[in-house]
């Protein structure tokens, strides 16, 4: 075994170039099998392999710099830079990240779990390494779904005005999570498939060489004419060699060989270069290459022989919920399209895809563009529905305020993975859309206590017609209510008393709506009974509900699985300043100011104290003279 004996990059040079496919093969194995138990992002690993391979040998991390975009697909990077021992622990508390990270190693550099940043940060510490004087190697490693992202190509433009010594590895694989989209991704499909300048290429080198004394210098002059020929009949390169990068490509990825004579002709260029690397996302294990999609992120474990991924039999996820639920109303309403950027699976769209291709728009890895267009489709009468990651959201923040609030348009924002998503950690928290969200005139936001409840809030969405409207929900199972017969809109800021009690009032949403009617329980047992109120509008405020708790002199409790800072208790505060009204008194529960770090949901709750237990234990000590009277 020649994995066991790799601790660091200079183990992997130790050892013979015919040697690394074997180090390919194990890996892959490790990873199936690390991965069957804990879960984690599969298939984009399995791809990059032998690039990776590639990469340490020649270069010398961290001297050189490796930038990962996103970072999920830094799994062997980590194996080859001493935490083959930590991978039991991966995406779990306190264990290793599914992503790159600073603290963990010197061989971390960037870290990132949002798309298409690689190269910004690649121009920076190139710039940063030539004020200072030093000649370290940088390489940004981007996938050809990441390039589509509009600061890839801002990117792109000032790399090659800069003309600074850098690399960009584009690994290319056809798919981001789901298949990529657009014009770029099918430039790239000629550059793939375009076979008779590369014969042309390859014929005319050899040709040449074969000439006497004279072959090699004839094959240097040559290239003038190559690149005619290039530009005559081909694609190749010729994006990027207008960009100002000197492109090379495309190569083998799976061929350690070819990729270090790539590496090898790359470095002897003054200026920036492109490797155009063609890579099998899931290449080894046939379920993940035949379904990388599927295999992109694995949440859980699985069986290694069949592929069967294994899983709790539940109640349907929120986000399932929604596809099925958009599917009905779009059946009634041939306004209603969707847009999402590269998530068309987990955003629950694909039955909505196959149901009506016609009104299903993937704009790639692309979220500003989604939000303006979703706009436009708004103002020509249609009903867009933007589904989005929370934490992908954050990437349209200008869109969202300039081109659709400032409006007034009728967007719909399907906010997905809002509150805690778990093992995907700090970089993908839904913990910051209501700050970012509800100081925007015209918007008006609205989360569900279960998944019936979600059913009607995206009937009241998508009949809104006053502006824009956002319902969040979480990646978690439905509570297993069952559903009403028919959709219904529900009142615009009206919230609802789902336990009463004297004791003090919990204004919960969204799953919190569990958590403290399990608080209640807790308390119940003690004699202490307290109210709550599924406080599912966090814009507008039901404010009449609020006036006349203070009027009540009950103590209120917000909890809110989201930043405490700029969220729903923050505009329960802010609602009795401006009415001038002093209630009894306010606390907050929900996320503080730190970023929480991957774990499960519950761990990660438990981190923040948004439990029951915890819940109820502050609320035992809010008032003496309530227990008194419940006593």
């Amino acid at each position: 075994m020649l994995l066991e004996h790799i601790d660091s990059p200079d183990d992997l040079k130790k050892l013979a170039l015919p040697e690394l496919p074997q180090l390919a093969e194990e890996i892959r194995h490790f990873l199936i099998r690390k991965l069957s138990a804990t879960g984690g992002h599969l298939a984009p690993n399995l791809g990059v392999v032998e690039l990776t391979l590639a990469l340490h040998y020649h270069y010398n991390s961290p001297r050189d710099k490796f930038i990962f975009d996103v970072g999920h697909q830094a799994y062997v990077h980590k194996m080859l830079t001493g935490r083959q021992g930590r991978f039991d622990t991966l995406r779990q508390k306190d264990g290793l990240c599914g992503f790159v990270k600073r603290n963990e190693s010197e061989h971390d550099v960037w870290e990132a779990g949002h798309s298409s940043t690689s190269l910004s940060a690649a121009m920076g510490m190139a710039l940063a390494r030539d004020l200072k004087g030093e000649s370290n190697r940088v390489v940004a490693i981007i996938g050809d779904g990441a390039l589509t992202g509009g600061m890839a190509l801002e990117a792109l433009n000032h790399i090659g005005h800069e003309k600074r010594n850098l690399m960009v590895v584009l690994n290319d694989n056809e798919m981001s999570i789901a298949p990529n989209v657009g014009a770029i991704h099918n430039y790239l499909g000629k550059v793939r498939t375009e076979k008779i300048y590369r014969k042309a290429k390859d014929e005319l080198d050899w040709l040449l060489r074969k000439v006497p004394a004279i072959g090699g210098k004839l094959a240097r002059t040559a290239d003038r004419v190559k690149d005619s020929l290039k530009y005559l009949i081909a694609p190749d390169g010729m994006l990027f060699e207008e960009f100002g990068l000197k492109y090379f490509g495309p190569v083998d990825g799976h061929d350690v060989n070819k990729l270090l004579e790539a590496f090898k002709q790359a470095d002897q260029i003054d200026g920036p270069v492109l490797v155009h690397v063609l890579t099998t996302k899931g290449k080894g294990y046939s379920p993940a290459e035949a379904d990388s999609h599927k295999w992109h992120g694995i949440s859980g474990a699985y069986k290694i022989e069949s592929g069967q991924v294994i899983k709790p039999v539940g109640s349907p996820m929120y986000t399932e919920v929604f596809g099925n639920a958009l599917i009905e109303l779009a059946e009634r309403d041939s306004r209603i399209v969707a847009v999402t950027p590269a998530m068309p699976g987990g955003s629950g769209l694909l039955k909505f895809a196959e149901r009506f291709p016609d009104r299903m728009y993937d704009v790639g890895i692309a979220e500003q563009h989604a939000g303006t267009m979703s706009a436009a489709l708004a103002i020509e009468g249609m009903k867009p529905v933007f589904a989005v990651y929370s934490t992908f959201l954050q990437r349209a923040y200008d869109q969202v305020v300039h081109d659709i609030c400032r409006q007034n348009l009728n967007v719909v924002f399907a906010i997905d993975r809002a509150g805690f998503v778990g093992a995907d950690g700090e970089t993908h928290q839904g913990a910051y859309d209501i700050a970012f969200l509800r100081h925007i005139p015209n918007m008006v936001i609205m989360m569900p206590k279960d998944e019936n409840e979600l059913r009607n809030m995206l009937h009241t969405a998508v009949h809104y017609d006053q502006g824009p409207i956002a319902v969040r929900y979480p990646r978690i199972e439905g509570v297993g209510v069952a559903y009403d017969e028919q959709m219904s809109s529900i009142e615009i800021g009206t919230w609802e008393t789902v336990r009463e009690g004297d004791y003090a009032a919990v204004l919960a949403i969204g799953p919190m709506v569990q958590v403290a009617e399990e608080a209640a329980d807790l308390l119940k047992r003690e004699g202490i009974n307290v109210r709550v109120v599924n406080a599912r509008f966090v814009k507008p405020l039901d404010g009449q509900m609020l006036l006349s708790l203070a009027k009540e002199r009950l103590p209120i409790m917000v909890v809110e699985e989201g930043a405490v800072h700029g969220g729903l208790g923050s505009a329960v505060l802010e609602f009795y300043a401006m009415q001038g009204v002093q209630p009894a008194s306010v606390h907050l529960a929900g996320i503080p100011d730190v970023f929480v770090e991957h774990a499960t949901v519950k761990e990660q709750r438990e981190e923040v104290g948004l439990t029951a237990e915890n819940l109820a234990q502050r609320l035992a000590s809010l008032s003496v003279r309530k227990r008194q009277r419940a006593t």
